[in-house]
């Protein structure tokens, strides 16, 4: 592990965290609890729920001086119904003092244990409960792990939430900037105190890399015009511009080793930065995507027609927003933008765990910060928000491009396992955004509790082409619970992918919108970036089929 300190995890502040409901009511009863691990007795931290049978919802604390417990409640503007409330827990008990009554308690951790939730009377003497996890997959023993890319927690924070939720690696976004013209040093919400570039070792496998900006623009001199956000995560200095425009810190950002990445497809500026900025990572699941109801059906830039998106009387529903993030990712991926896919929560602004979505990579040998950020660049990757997709053609890992000889025909093979806490639905993989194969899933149970479904498809082609891989649950409650791999590519020299037309033409509409929306709004330099874009995608548009 390369040499970086070792954070101890926050102790008395977080600690004192009290119910936020039910707080000097009479009489109160103390609930004592712990989780543990199903198989060795340990005690783990986790993510727990307290909610009494009239819906109010309770908020534990750490029952021990060396442990600590961060409460989080969040509700949506947009649907009061979106609700996260919850504590996370280290690995110590918890107590909780609450009105007699009955109460369900639920505990999580992460994507590799199974949830439980359990019903507990409080009586006037109190109650204890103890409460057994179950893992059901183990993906850093299969060389796997997870990271969050979109994070508000606080640095003091993380410590408690990552080792909660089992979180690999995560990048808050200690800078953020939300007005035009705006450099990372003068924005309202910046470090109090300068950060090291360098990572933090919770412990040996999760880690803190603590330099991030995220670039939220939502106000051009003082007047409200939303272009959206992108990121910079993994820099290794302070960034000095404002945007836009965006190509200067497209540059500086490339020349620390940092990675762009595009946060929500439907921001109205959006398709502009792919072309402008050479963006490298997309959000399969963005922060939009909750363990809550679903909050945002009317947001930001509508689909294009051809995507034929699932919608209800509020507007998109929860499938219908992914769908519409995964067939805009196709078309990008067709116009040649070689874009890895990646996950983020915002959790610390939404009612979202840590982690909830996140990004699966791979890392051969000992785990450390620096492997898992340049395979998470190569595309060596999945995203999920609840199964597990391991996928290989010809051995490869995602992300891989294979070379052929132009007129030569090659037989792949395309192979791998889903795993899942609950059957999964469907396997499907993607040539070139179309569903090449639907695979019905074997679903054999594991010793562990969770499901396995191996695959393997042959596949021959003579032309540049790329592939994927995703796969999802099988949900009575109608929720959508994914993963996605990233692209396998096949190329032919001299002969890239062609986009669909309808593709390339709502690419191009997308910025023809956006730069009369902002004509007479931002400046000339800006609006040639956008001009530049548009050029970018009406050169695809003469290759279209």
């Amino acid at each position: 592990m390369p040499a970086a300190r070792v954070v101890a995890l926050a102790a008395a502040p977080l600690c004192l965290a009290q119910a936020a409901y039910g707080e000097g009511e009479a009489p109160t009863a103390l609930l004592r609890g712990k989780v543990v691990d199903g198989q060795t007795g340990e005690v783990l931290p986790a993510r727990v729920y307290i909610c009494d049978s009239a819906g109010k919802w309770y908020f534990a604390r750490c029952a021990s001086p060396e442990g600590s417990a961060v409460p989080y409640s969040k509700r949506a503007r947009q649907n009061p119904a979106s609700v996260e409330m919850h504590t996370t827990i280290s690995a110590h008990p918890f107590s909780a003092e609450l009105p007699p009554g009955v109460y369900t308690i639920t505990v999580e951790r992460g994507k590799e244990y199974l949830p439980q939730t359990r019903r507990v009377v409080v009586g006037a003497e109190g109650a204890s409960v103890t409460i057994a996890l179950r893992r059901w997959v183990n993906m850093a023993q299969r060389g796997w792990y997870s990271g969050d890319t979109h994070v508000h927690r606080t640095l003091d924070e993380l410590p408690n939430v990552m080792l909660a939720e089992d979180l690999n690696v995560a990048f808050p976004l200690t800078y953020w900037v939300a007005r035009a013209f705006v450099a990372p040093p003068q924005c309202s919400r910046r470090p109090r105190a300068p950060l090291a570039p360098q990572p933090i070792y919770v412990d040996r496998q999760h880690v803190i890399y603590p330099l991030n900006t995220e670039y939220e623009i939502g106000t051009v001199r003082g007047r409200r015009h939303t272009l959206g956000a992108f990121f910079v995560l993994g820099q290794r200095a302070v960034l000095n511009d404002g945007v836009p425009p965006v190509s200067p810190v497209a540059r500086a950002a490339h020349e620390q080793g940092a990675l762009l990445e595009l946060d929500k497809h439907a921001w109205p500026w959006s398709m502009a930065l792919v072309p402008t900025m050479g963006v490298d990572l997309y959000e399969l699941s963005n922060n939009h995507v909750w363990r809550t109801e679903f909050g945002f059906p009317r947001f930001g830039e509508p689909p294009a027609e051809y995507m034929q998106v699932e919608r209800d009387e509020r507007g998109l529903t929860e499938w219908g927003w992914i769908d519409y993030g995964l067939k805009n990712y196709y078309a990008l991926v067709n116009c040649g933008f070689r874009l890895r896919p990646t996950a983020g929560t915002a959790s610390g602004v939404h009612p979202v765990p840590l982690g909830f979505s996140r990004v699966y990579v791979k890392v051969e040998g000992e785990f450390s910060y620096e492997k898992w950020f340049s395979r998470l660049a190569r595309g060596q990757s999945f995203v999920t928000n609840g199964p597990m997709l391991l996928a290989t053609l010809d051995d490869r890992d995602p992300g891989h491009v294979f070379s052929l000889a132009p007129g030569r025909e090659k037989t792949f093979r395309l192979a791998g396992v889903a795993l899942s806490a609950r059957p999964l639905r469907a396997i499907e993989v993607i040539s070139q955004g179309e569903v090449l194969a639907e695979i019905k899933p074997a679903n054999r149970r594991m010793p562990s509790g969770g499901y396995e479904s191996p695959f393997s498809l042959v596949y021959a082609t003579g032309r540049s082409t790329w592939l994927a891989v995703r796969c999802f649950e099988d949900r009575p409650d109608g929720r959508v619970r994914f993963a996605h791999t990233a692209p396998f590519y096949i190329d032919i020299a001299g002969q890239p992918v062609r986009p669909k037309r309808c593709e390339v033409e709502y690419l191009i509409e997308r910025v023809k919108r956006e730069l009369e929306r902002s004509a007479g709004v931002l400046p000339e330099e800006a609006l040639a970036e956008y001009r530049q874009a548009l050029q970018a995608y009406e050169r695809l548009a003469e290759q279209a089929r």
